[in-house]
């Protein structure tokens, strides 16, 4: 199990690696391999919602009993920062696509990577940002349960606006499926099952970064000719959604009065949308529009880029924090002088 270990700390580590080499993979596939054969990421685009629901199940298998109990007595807290995500990332996404005239595929694309609720990553890029873990799984937690009845309502609010049909009743049923009832399945057997448990701690975080990675990955190989053609507006548009859900969620977190550690996860987990449950909602009921999907995984790839150095620069201002404090500390301490 020692491998396994090693194995699953090198993969979270080095998850944006793992990412832009199964990406070039998938879009070089042809010509690395040749025309006549079969590329194994296009093949398996379709089943992006089976692999949601495995990232889902693991995550439910890695919820800590204790911390959902110690979430549960600070509800407000995380209630509170849940809206601050419902409320900021779709209203960003729509300033987003008017203000850059987007329409058609590029408008779905965008308002459903606003809409869906946070991502696992999330709770790894916590941990490494020194952030409040806890926090940042009760956050995940709560968007994905509420995620059937907000993000149904949200997507037809602003739909309904741009006159785009999407029935709420099937989203909702479909996150219901696809999303909670995983989470719930997986904390449940983690819960009662020994064997499931040690399964879960030794296994789970390496099925869904496996997951993660090829559900991107795929939309990437199955969209190689559009993604070269993608344009500046639409990678500036991206930026300014990612960065405007970090500045929500660290003035949100100001706003709430929570600690800076708190304020972390929050950042953290606003500015990462679950991008790869966006490619799934956009290929079930917008697939012959591809440019919605591809848009979606091209924001999942760049929230993990940016997330990747927003957490090391929150880890390098804890770090020099506690260097200052620690030296003050000593400078404190009074000085004992032979006699």
């Amino acid at each position: 199990m020692k491998f396994v270990a090693v194995f699953k700390r090198v993969l979270s580590k080095y998850l944006l690696i793992w990412l832009v080499l199964a990406c070039f993979l998938g879009f070089f596939w042809n010509d690395l391999m040749g025309f006549d054969k079969v590329n194994p990421f296009v093949l398996t685009a379709n089943g992006t919602a089976i692999l949601i629901s495995v990232t889902m199940l693991a995550v439910g298998s890695l919820l800590p009993y204790e911390e959902v109990k110690e979430v549960a007595k600070r509800w407000p807290k995380v209630l509170g920062g849940t809206c601050i995500q419902y409320i900021s990332m779709p209203t960003i996404a729509f300033c987003v696509a008017k203000a850059f005239h987007l329409e058609g595929p590029y408008f779905i694309g965008v308002m459903m990577a606003g809409c869906v609720p946070g991502a696992m990553a999330s709770n790894v890029l916590t941990m490494t940002a020194r952030g409040n873990v806890s926090y940042s799984v009760g956050l995940t937690t709560s968007a994905t349960l509420l995620s059937p009845f907000v993000v149904p309502a949200t997507l037809y609010l602003f739909f309904h606006s741009a006159k785009i049909h999407i029935d709420s009743a099937d989203v909702m049923r479909n996150l219901l499926m696809t999303v909670v009832a995983p989470v719930a399945i997986g904390f449940a057997c983690a819960r009662f099952w020994r064997w499931w448990r040690f399964l879960a701690e030794n296994f789970a975080e390496i099925a869904a970064n496996f997951a993660i990675i090829w559900i991107i990955s795929g939309v990437v190989a199955k969209n190689a000719e559009k993604l070269v053609s993608m344009s500046a507006t639409l990678i500036i548009a991206m930026l300014i959604l990612n960065i405007g859900g970090y500045l929500c969620g660290y003035f949100g977190g100001m706003l709430l009065r929570i600690t800076p550690t708190m304020r972390r996860a929050l950042t953290i987990e606003i500015g990462m949308q679950n991008a790869g449950l966006g490619v799934a909602l956009c290929m079930k009921y917008f697939g012959e529009m591809e440019e919605a999907s591809l848009f979606c995984a091209a924001y999942s790839f760049e929230c993990m880029a940016t997330g990747i150095v927003l957490a090391q620069i929150f880890r390098y201002i804890s770090s020099r924090k506690e260097r200052l404090e620690g030296a003050q500390t000593d400078s404190a301490k009074p000085v004992e002088t032979a006699e």
